[in-house]
C-alpha cells in the first residue's frame, strides 16, 4: 500500500510539474501576443517612443536656451545702437 501512495504522490507531483510547465508556456504565448497587438497599435496610432519623445525635448529646450541668447543679443544691440545715434 505504502508504494501504490508513493507512486500516486509521485504521479501527482509530475502532473503538477507538468500543468505548472504548460501555464509557464501559454503565460509566454499571451505576453508575445499581447505586446505585438499593443506595438501594432501604437503603430497605427502614430505614438512616438520615449527615445524619440526625449530627443525631440532636448531639441525644444536647446532651442528656447537659443532664442533667450539671442533676443537678449538683440536688445544689446538695439540698446547699443540706440546710445550711439545722434539725436536730429
Amino acid at each position: 500500500m505504502t508504494q501504490t501512495n508513493n507512486r500516486l504522490i509521485d504521479e501527482i507531483a509530475r502532473l503538477a510539474t507538468d500543468a505548472a510547465a504548460v501555464a509557464q508556456g501559454a503565460r509566454r504565448e499571451v505576453e508575445h501576443a499581447v505586446r505585438g497587438q499593443m506595438e501594432r497599435l501604437l503603430s497605427e496610432a502614430n505614438v512616438v517612443s520615449r527615445d524619440e519623445f526625449e530627443a525631440v525635448k532636448a531639441m525644444a529646450v536647446h532651442a528656447a536656451d537659443e532664442l533667450a541668447s539671442l533676443k537678449a543679443r538683440v536688445e544689446q544691440l538695439e540698446a547699443d545702437k540706440g546710445s550711439t545715434s545722434t539725436p536730429q
